[in-house]
């Protein structure tokens, strides 16, 4: 099924933009143990769940969109 896959491409997506979200929060840490201040950690944190947050919405937008191409077939 054509929609089935669309799901599995969309989970590997978001599998890999949760890994990109662990790096940038493991980039963070680094620079807060390298003398970051604790209020520049809490914004960088939040900027780089933001941009995840805004990825897995465009991907679950661009998934809904295919499925719906998919079923007018």
């Amino acid at each position: 099924c054509l929609v089935g896959s669309e799901m599995c491409i969309r989970d590997r997506a978001r599998i890999s933009i949760r890994n990109i979200r662990k790096d940038g929060m493991d980039q963070v840490k680094k620079y807060k143990s390298d003398g970051m201040s604790e209020d520049d950690q809490k914004f960088w944190e939040g900027e780089v769940q933001e941009m995840t947050d805004d990825y897995v919405k465009r991907i679950d937008s661009l998934l809904h969109t295919k499925q719906d191409e998919i079923m007018q077939v």
